[in-house]
């Protein structure tokens, strides 16, 4: 007779499974949570002690590490492994359906402690998995319920699988283990502060296949890190198709950017650049300033709020054309409007600022750096120049400084009120970014300007003194900083110092 382990903390369709599997005639055999499920669904199930001879110890940490479980899950269905396995009383285990302890959901609980989540780290499980696997020419491995129907379907039709998805399945099954491992790795990582292991693994959950990448000859898919935390891969969808490949790369950006703010915000992202940044009092206003920043390059962008969305501001957001809203959550009104724009994704997402690792794919490898956290205070801010900035001044120096470390290097931001009036992204030169986001002149006048970088030569100082800025915020440490100094002292702009610079690549 052949036989199917089943030992799964997903109890999704297992019963319904392990029916099927005895109607085609295999003996089930079970551990723990699973054989009571299965006992109590009227499956005759045999306990895997009764297979083995021994009992479950040390709390059920040893219950299938076992001679019986695993000769007769890794044979090969060879003369001399079937003679070794008559010789010690041994019978094949033909099906091995398996997954494995929670981990993710044990680690993701508030409280948790160290001590619950080592016991969840599942021992047993991926011993089998991985054994099954490797023996997956004569064993089939099943670690998703998706996959439960697929091979009843096929062994009821054929009697067997096919080589082709044996080897599908144990793919399934290792990828199944590694991730799972990368949890673990991940989770004591944080235990220790352990931030750039020797051995780097990272571990990703499929959320759904992209219609293709940057451009239409790229395939592309959408994963979810396996490691707990609220990330855009959590947003609930309210409307629309699903996201493209540059939505959630911009939509990204525009998340990152607006929970930068306390203050209510509105952000506008085009290309991963924002067009439009304000903050205000309302969100309706905060809106209607962001967009009036620049509303050619904000047409077909994405759009972030750091607030509730209401109705007031959810049919302004839903008049022009965009493809994105992302906000914490939306009144029930404002998401009736929103709705009505049947192409508009409309996406939920809790604010979390609980910083991330970034990493960044390069030809045979990949760089990981910690994500850039640096904030700037007033008391901060060190003035070089004879003219200090107003206290007014200082606030919009500071908004900037928000804004410019979410621009593409080299990166310059104009801004005046709590708006942003000019962006400079991603030139060769600075002076260049510069250019491009003084180019308004009659908005420029009275405002400020920020830069990712310090000055190599005061060119760029010179540019923003003849369209009327007023005071400059960067980073200083060039050797040439003097000159800087020196042209804004001639023309009366105020310029302050971080200390910290900002490139975004």
């Amino acid at each position: 007779m052949k036989r199917a382990l089943i030992s799964v903390s997903n109890k999704e369709g297992v019963v319904d499974f392990a029916k099927g599997l005895e109607k085609l005639g295999y003996e089930i055999i079970s551990t723990g949570g699973t054989y009571n499920t299965l006992k109590d669904a009227g499956v005759r199930v045999i306990k895997v002690a009764d297979i083995t001879g021994f009992p479950e110890i040390l709390d059920g940490r040893v219950k299938t590490l076992h001679p019986r479980i695993h000769g007769g899950i890794l044979a090969r269905r060879i003369p001399a492994h079937m003679e070794q396995l008559e010789a010690n009383q041994i019978d094949t285990i033909d099906i091995v359906a398996v997954n494995l302890y929670p981990f993710r959901e044990t680690i993701s609980k508030a409280g948790v402690t160290v001590e619950e989540a080592i016991e969840n780290i599942d021992i047993g499980g991926p011993s089998m998995v991985r054994s099954a696997a490797k023996n997956y020419e004569d064993v089939i491995v099943v670690v998703k319920p998706e996959f439960y129907w697929p091979v009843l379907k096929e062994l009821e039709t054929e009697g067997n699988i096919s080589k082709t998805m044996r080897l599908q399945l144990a793919l399934e099954a290792f990828s199944h283990t590694a991730a799972y491992d990368a949890m673990i790795s991940a989770y004591l990582a944080g235990l220790t502060n352990d931030t750039f292991l020797d051995n780097m693994v990272v571990a990703g959950e499929k959320v759904y296949d992209l219609r293709y990448g940057e451009n239409p000859h790229q395939k592309a898919c959408f994963y979810r890190n396996m490691t707990p935390g609220t990330s855009l891969a959590d947003a609930q969808q309210l409307n629309g198709k699903e996201l493209s490949y540059n939505n959630i790369i911009d939509t990204q950006a525009a998340w990152a950017l607006v929970k930068e703010f306390d203050q209510t915000a509105c952000v506008i992202i085009k290309h991963t650049n924002p067009c439009g940044t304000a903050t205000a009092d309302t969100l309706v206003e905060a809106y209607d300033k962001a967009f009036a920043a620049d509303p050619v390059s904000a047409f077909g962008g994405i759009i972030a709020f750091n607030r509730q969305v209401d109705l007031a501001t959810a049919r302004k957001a839903a008049e022009p054309f965009m493809e994105c809203i992302i906000a914490p959550g939306y009144d029930d009104d404002a998401l009736e409007c929103l709705q009505t724009k049947k192409n508009l994704r409309v996406l939920a997402l809790e604010i979390n600022t609980e910083p991330e690792l970034q990493i960044r794919s390069v030809e045979g490898g990949f760089v990981v750096q910690e994500a850039d956290q640096a904030e700037v205070t007033a008391a901060d801010l060190q003035v070089v120049t004879e003219t200090a900035p107003s206290a007014e001044e200082v606030k919009d120096l500071l908004f900037a400084w928000k804004i410019v470390k979410h621009v593409k290097s080299n990166a310059i931001v104009v801004a005046k009120d709590g708006v942003s009036i000019g962006v400079g992204a991603g030139q060769m030169n600075r002076v260049g970014s510069a250019a491009i986001a003084l180019q308004d002149a009659e908005k420029c006048r009275g405002a400020v300007m920020a830069s990712d970088a310090f000055f190599p030569f005061k060119d760029t100082v010179e540019l923003a003194a003849a369209q009327g800025i007023k005071a400059i915020i960067q980073p200083g440490g060039s050797v040439r900083d003097q000159e800087s100094i020196d042209a804004c002292n001639q023309h009366g702009i105020a310029m302050v110092f971080t200390g910290i610079r900002h490139f975004k690549h």
